[in-house]
Formats: structure tokens, sequence, C-alpha cells
């Protein structure tokens, strides 16, 4: 566990009585405070609902995102342990330019004009330089002609980290390095992949629909004929009519012709 100064240590032990938490996670989140520069936090605490982010004056996130009693904890928690760290030395001194000091960069980089933490990485950035710190082993690079104005780690843990200039958003990985080993990279393929080859879905074939039947027009009829002609051409109008040959109209109109002739 992170050693403490005694004033440091009777903090931690009030606040872990005050909300019901252990030591450890008090001082977990003491560091990942401190890391931020007393204003936020990016944390993973299996006590606070595990991953989770603070920022003093903002938004709290938690794992359980509805959980606003547990939002409500981290929040004053952390605000409480920042409050610690402007006003009581919670860590004992360590010399400039080692892990647990506050200046953990170079001494010859001079005070940066940014600077803070995500995860277990911390950053410092200086005019032409950028130092990053990972589990002890510092790096220094050249920011070339970069203007940083942000620096941001992906999510999900990893060691990735980029910078926005005006440039836009650049990966630290892409700048030289000054002095110190760099950040791993993380795992890439080494083969191509072929891309895959197209595929051809054919159109569905357009729904049947069956032909309209021929128009026939109305028989002409001439003279009287029979009563037998006469029905058998009234049958024909039918057949026409519920083919969609006639109208309802034409047929009516046609077989009262027909049955005057009768």
């Amino acid at each position: 566990m992170q050693q403490l100064t005694p004033a440091g240590q009777n903090v931690v032990d009030e606040l872990a009585r005050r909300y019901g938490l252990s030591q450890e996670a008090v001082v977990h989140m003491l560091v990942a405070v401190s890391n931020g520069g007393g204003s936020m936090a990016q944390f993973y605490c299996n006590e606070l609902g595990g991953g989770g982010q603070w920022m003093r004056g903002g938004m709290t996130m938690v794992g359980d995102m509805f959980n606003y009693g547990l939002k409500n904890t981290v929040d004053s928690l952390c605000n409480e342990l920042s409050n610690a760290l402007a006003n009581t030395q919670m860590f004992p001194l360590a010399p400039a330019g080692s892990r647990h000091s506050s200046q953990w960069w170079p001494g010859d980089l001079g005070s940066p004009f940014s600077s803070g933490g995500q995860n277990n990485i911390r950053y410092a950035v200086f005019p032409q330089r950028l130092a990053v710190e990972l589990n002890g082993q510092v790096t220094v690079y050249d920011t070339l002609n970069h203007s940083i104005g942000g620096v941001s780690q992906q999510q999900g843990g990893d060691t990735s980290l980029s910078f926005s200039s005006q440039f836009g958003t650049v990966s630290v990985s892409s700048l030289p390095i000054i002095s110190g080993l760099g950040l791993p990279q993380a795992p890439q393929n080494n083969f191509a992949q072929p891309a895959p080859a197209p595929v051809y879905i054919a159109p569905p074939p357009p729904a049947y629909e069956p032909p309209a039947p021929a128009y026939s027009p109305p028989p002409v009829i001439g003279g009287s004929g029979s009563a037998d002609e006469l029905i058998g051409l009234i049958e024909k109008l039918a057949r026409l009519r519920d083919a969609g040959a006639l109208t309802e109209q034409e047929f009516n109109s046609k077989k009262s012709e027909l049955l005057g002739r009768l």
C-alpha cells in the first residue's frame, strides 16, 4: 500500500470509518485524485462499483450508472481527498525526479505548464517536450512543432496516449524519443489481411401478377334472334364483366338491350 505520513494516515483512517470503506480503498482513491492533480480521478475500485471517473465540480461516473447514492459517495470522498491533498502533507517527501515525488520528471525540464494522470500513467507537458511516466519508467519525447493542448488515454486500460495540437489528434508513439524506453505498443497483426471478395446478391424476382384478360368488345347483335341465343349472349357478357372487360354499367345496359328483344 502507498506510504503515507502520520497526518495522511489519520485522514485515511477517518475517511474509511465515516464512509464504511477499507483503508486500501480510500488510499486507492487518494492516489487517483493525486494523479489527477487534485481536480480529477480515474479509478477502478471494487468497493466503489468498479471503474469510474470523477471531476471536481463536474460529472461523476461509476460502473452502476443509475446508483445515485454511490455517485454521491464517490463525489464526496474525492472532494474530501482533494482538500486533504491541498492542506495536508499526505505522502512523504521524495527526491525530485523519483517515482513517488510530485516532481517525477527529470529536473532539467523545469516546471511543466500542464500535468496530469490517468490510470497508471502520468504526463507533464513542457516547451517542446512531453514527459510520460509508466510504472516508474519515465520517457521524454520531442514534441517537435506541436503545440499540445491536451493529453488523453484510450479507454479500456491500455497504455496508448494521444494529444491534441494545432494539427489535430496525434499519437504520442509517433513522437521522437529523447530518453527512456517509450510506451509499449498495442499488439498488431503483422499479416496483411486480404479484403473479402464482394458477394453478389441477386435482386428478388418480381411478384407474379396474372396477365389481364384481353378486352373483347361486346358483340354486335343484329336482328332479334332466339331466346336461347340471347341468353347465351347475356352469359358471355357476364363472363366479360367478371373478367373485368366490361363495367357493371356496360353489362347492365347491354343486358337490358338484349332482354328488350325477347
